[in-house]
């Protein structure tokens, strides 16, 4: 039996693809509707004690580790199923959850809502090799290829801040051109077409571009989501010695789109906080 506790933009996606494996599948979230919608491929719990209960597998797909700790003692009453931990919640509250639990693997998943629903995440994973035969099915049922960083937790997080805060940087840069653009007087597709084909051209910001311009800032990942992961990049940074101010900057520019009312938005509305 599998547990999932958070149904959101990405663990939805997620439930599906278990369950589409053939995996048995207990959902809970917080806000219940959201798990309801899944009552057609798993078993929808009223608390997260009822979730977990005679699990083997627990996968925790919540927004930050203030949420993550709410569930940590339904969690530790299980003393047989092995913790997925797989949203990111920074490099410190991992290490404190891995410390209190020799059953918790690091494993948060690189990319958005598509991905989630199409079972194409990247996971990257870090933890005990004895933890593997049990994780691995259901890292194959949401992803398409699996990174076993290493074996101790925290060094998949670490790998997850690296990845997003070169993320952040893409798509803060291409909100930020697109908005120049315009305050320019200028088409901005004439920015997206002068990188198509170029060694500067990137998928994601002709993807993130093309939906900017158009108003489409329906969300894949939230901005306030990104808000979030900013802040961890920008955490991580300071405790090793390396300078935030890049990262600290957009997490600024983020916060003021998400002030102005875009929290809920995709995280390409960051366009929002240039003016």
């Amino acid at each position: 039996m599998i547990a999932l506790l958070g149904t959101g933009i990405m663990g939805a996606g997620m439930a599906r693809n278990i369950a589409k494996a053939g995996l048995p599948l207990r959902v809970w979230n917080r806000s219940r509707a959201k798990a309801e919608a899944l009552a057609d491929v798993a078993t929808v719990a009223d608390t997260p004690a009822e979730a977990v209960a005679g699990a083997d597998v627990v996968i925790t797909m919540l927004f930050d580790a203030d949420a993550v700790d709410s569930v940590v003692e339904d969690i530790q009453a299980v003393p047989d199923a092995v913790w997925l931990q797989m949203g990111t919640i920074g490099v410190d509250a991992t290490l404190r959850l891995a410390e209190s639990n020799d059953r918790y693997v690091d494993a948060p998943v690189l990319g958005t809502k598509q991905p989630a629903e199409n079972g194409t995440l990247l996971v990257l994973a870090s933890g005990s090799e004895a933890l593997k035969a049990k994780a691995q099915p259901v890292f194959d049922a949401v992803g398409q290829r699996t990174v076993w960083v290493s074996d101790k937790p925290g060094d998949a997080t670490r790998l997850k801040l690296v990845l997003n805060s070169w993320i952040l940087a893409l798509v803060a840069g291409t909100g930020q051109a697109i908005t120049f653009a315009e305050s320019l007087g200028l088409d901005p597709q004439l920015f997206l077409d002068g990188i198509a084909g170029a060694a500067s051209d990137s998928a994601y910001a002709q993807l993130k571009g093309k939906a900017t311009i158009a108003g489409d800032f329906t969300p894949a990942f939230t901005l306030e989501g990104a808000v979030k992961d900013a802040g961890l990049i920008a955490e991580a940074m300071d405790q090793v010695g390396i300078d935030p101010t890049v990262v600290t900057a957009i997490r600024s520019v983020l916060a003021r789109a998400s002030e102005r009312g875009h929290g809920d938005a995709d995280m390409s509305a960051i366009y929002h906080g240039f003016r």
